[in-house]
Formats: structure tokens, C-alpha cells, sequence
């Protein structure tokens, strides 16, 4: 295979984000387990530490994930007693999502997840930032496109 060729595999942008994101989502899972939450769980309790409540449709919005990835997990959170999902009494379509004082209380030992992630990087903290600007930079670009139809 020659050197130019677009369709090898270390000339995709596509796979070393793919590859990236699951090797970082594996550095992530025993530290979240010791606080029983799975990587998922993890991102949606971000979310809902920094404000709450919020509906199912700004979780999803938020993560970029649909109802049918989220509601199963919300589920999950739910039966775990970490979060409450109701109908919104001024619209019943929307489901509203708060956290319970437990998921509240988690929000504690979850603060020394960044930092140990961090540690095992083996990146300064200049180039996790820089890393993760440049990543938000191409989330943003991505989230602006037109979807196209079917997708």
C-alpha cells in the first residue's frame, strides 16, 4: 500500500479519536468503579452536579446522546437510587431528571477522579488542556454540520 493512500489506516482522523476514546474510557473504569458508577454514568452525574434539574432532552443534548441511549440508563441510575426521572407537570413529553441526595453525596468521592486520570496520562497539565481544547474545537465543528437525512 503506498504512502498516499487516503484509505490507510494511520491517514483517518476518524480512528485515533475512536482509539483514544477507548483507551481513555478503559483508564476510567476501575477508578470509577471503586465509586460504583460506569463511565456513562459517570458523564450524566457531570452533568447534573454542575445544575439540576434537567430534562432527558438537555442530558442528551449535552452528552450527545439520544433517548434511546439515555433512557435505558437514566433507568439504571434510577433503580441505583442515584437520580429521579418525572413527567413535567407543565409539559408531560418532557421528562425531568434530579439527583438524589445519594447521587449528590457521590459527587465527593468523584472529585478525585480528574486528578488521578490526570496522573495516569502521563501528559503535563498544560497538554491535558491543550488536548481537550482542541478536542472541544472539533466537537463544536462537528455539532454545527447539517445532519444529513438518515442519520
Amino acid at each position: 500500500m503506498k504512502e498516499d493512500d487516503p484509505l490507510r489506516l494511520d491517514r483517518q482522523v476518524c480512528f485515533p479519536l475512536y482509539a483514544a476514546s477507548n483507551l481513555l474510557t478503559r483508564l476510567y473504569c476501575p477508578v470509577l468503579s471503586k465509586i460504583g458508577l460506569t463511565y456513562p454514568q459517570y458523564l450524566v452525574m457531570l452533568v447534573l452536579w454542575e445544575s439540576e434539574p434537567r430534562t432527558v432532552g438537555e442530558l442528551g443534548a449535552t452528552l450527545h446522546l439520544d433517548s434511546g441511549t439515555l433512557t435505558p440508563l437514566l433507568k439504571r441510575m434510577e433503580a441505583a437510587g442515584l437520580l429521579t426521572r418525572r413527567r413535567d407537570l407543565a409539559d408531560e413529553r418532557r421528562v425531568i431528571v434530579a439527583l438524589t441526595e445519594a447521587g449528590r453525596r457521590l459527587r465527593v468521592p468523584a472529585s478525585s477522579v480528574p486528578a488521578t486520570l490526570g496522573e495516569g496520562l502521563d501528559l503535563s497539565p498544560e497538554a491535558i488542556v491543550s488536548l481537550r481544547d482542541a478536542v472541544q474545537n472539533l466537537v463544536a465543528v462537528l455539532t454545527k454540520r447539517p445532519r444529513h437525512k438518515g442519520t
